[in-house]
């Protein structure tokens, strides 16, 4: 079956909530004039001259403009834009610029992305998505970081914006300008390996990330990293004047704000992760990361080779192998090499069933637009092998095709079987249902899936004056409640993964 490519229909209207501007100053990425524009009644985005398209979860996962050179070549070769790559792919990268910098004392180094990380379709075999159509995984036969992501995050295609485009000094322009119909097609890039030199001249530095992740009484974690990260005040995924191994403290030239509480940097690293209200939050690192107060030891290499930038040129690793939206089919060897990854959502296997039999959606009917509960792959998974059709397709239908089995599915291609229930009250929220902020379940009820604000302005970051509770809280609303679990399976817990 053909795979429709919905395309602009995916966009609506922008809903950022007054929580989530006052979240975004209280990190200090709001803090420059101009910095960010708010759309208005524009259900497609329109960015002004100078502006591109962003995302509220984007931006608190370590996304600031102009953009780390890092990012910038990534996009280039896997021939990406910004709102291709879901929040979960955002802080992988983030993540692992923090670990080069911080922890290996080197610029972010493009033959070890390689080595641990490839690309993967988010969509099904019926429907190909643009935003977020592309998640970032790790390699199944490597050991990384356990960064605890959660399985969804609820809610953030809604929630776009406009930051301002920095030049930043480079040839092209720093962030590639907004084509939201732009479609998107697997390249070489996306699974190309390391090559025997590039691997033996990375062979210490996946040692040393090995050590890092086992050595007892001082083992570092995905979530120390990203806590450590949130903690500094510095964005991973923008040009800075300095390396993070450079940091310099409260006084730091690239820090955005002044430090969080200890309670918002725990409402933030949950918000962003799997860990709930029981889960501590790590409020240091199990290694002592490089600053300026711990400085790299004496000849200490720390150059490293970045991805191409756009204005060296085309490479042979950019080049175009099919063209996901179409639905065309590659190599067996290929498709045996990405399983599905582990948050491929609730309707997974009842999806895969009924594949052979249900009609693509109409890209220009209204019904179309994504209905899904904006369900996205975790990126935590290792890929692996294709799943088999659960459904042999009929004689004279065609025939199975592997590449499509092997498009990661973020499972919410179709409208879920809700229940609405309707809380009264002018800021009671429906528990679990996710009315506000997104990821996880809501234990306290206040619809954003972190712990309950305790000083009772009825939001969960202080308000700035002049703004009362009531201006964050939607007045009585109906929120709807999903009655099936997720049906996907973590592949890191898979004992068939190597």
């Amino acid at each position: 079956m053909a795979t429709t490519d919905l395309g602009n229909n995916e966009w609506e209207r922008s809903k950022i909530s007054q929580q989530d501007i006052n979240l975004l100053k209280k990190l200090g990425i709001s803090s420059k004039q101009d910095s960010l524009r708010f759309p208005k009644e524009e259900s497609y985005p329109r960015p002004p001259m100078e502006y591109r398209v962003s995302f509220v979860d984007h931006l608190i996962r370590g996304l600031s403009s102009p953009i780390h050179d890092f990012l910038r070549g990534l996009l280039f070769m896997y021939g990406l834009q910004l709102h291709h790559l879901t929040p979960n792919s955002i802080l992988h990268i983030s993540i692992f610029i923090t670990l080069c910098e911080s922890f290996l004392g080197v610029q972010p180094n493009w033959s070890l992305w390689k080595r641990i990380f490839l690309c993967r379709r988010n969509g099904s075999s019926s429907v190909a998505y643009n935003i977020g159509g592309v998640v970032i995984c790790v390699r199944p036969d490597v050991e990384y970081f356990d960064v605890k992501f959660p399985d969804s995050v609820q809610g953030w295609r809604k929630k776009w914006l406009y930051i301002h485009e920095e030049n930043h000094g480079s040839v092209e322009d720093n962030i590639p300008p907004f084509d939201g119909a732009e479609k998107i097609c697997r390249r070489r890039s996306w699974d190309a390996e390391a090559t025997d030199e590039e691997k033996a001249a990375t062979e210490a530095l996946m040692t040393r990330i090995h050590e890092l992740q086992n050595t007892r009484g001082q083992e570092l974690s995905g979530i120390q990293i990203t806590a450590y990260f949130l903690r500094i005040r510095v964005q991973p995924l923008q040009a800075r004047k300095n390396p993070l191994w450079m940091y310099a403290g409260d006084e730091d030239v690239d820090r955005l704000s002044t430090d969080l509480s200890v309670k918002d940097l725990e409402k933030l690293v949950r918000k962003i992760s799997s860990l709930n209200k029981k889960d501590t939050v790590p409020t240091s690192c199990g290694v002592t990361p490089y600053s300026a107060t711990n400085a790299l030891p004496q000849d200490h290499a720390t150059a490293s080779p970045l991805p191409p930038l756009p204005e060296g040129g085309e490479v042979e690793e950019r080049v175009v192998v099919t063209d996901d939206n179409q639905g065309a089919s590659r190599p067996e060897s290929e498709a045996a090499g990405s399983r599905k990854s582990a948050a491929s959502s609730e309707k997974d296997a009842e999806a895969e069933a009924t594949s052979s039999t249900r009609s693509p959606p109409s890209a220009a009917s209204p019904r179309s637009k994504r209905k899904r509960d904006e369900a996205v792959d975790s990126g935590t998974s290792k890929a692996g092998a294709a799943r088999a059709e659960e459904t042999a397709p009929d004689a004279g239908k065609r025939a199975f095709d592997l590449y499509e089995a092997a498009l990661i599915s973020s499972g919410d291609e179709e409208e879920d079987a809700l229940m609405t229930h309707k809380y009264r009250g002018s800021v009671t929220r429906c528990s679990g249902g996710d009315g506000g902020v997104d990821g996880g379940d809501d234990d306290d009820g206040d619809g954003d899936d972190v712990p309950l604000d305790d000083d009772g302005d009825g939001v969960d970051f202080p308000l700035r004056e002049g703004i009362s509770p009531a201006d964050s809280c939607p007045p009585e609303s109906s929120f709807s409640l999903a009655l099936r679990p997720a049906r996907g399976q973590n592949l890191r817990e898979d004992p068939s993964v190597a």
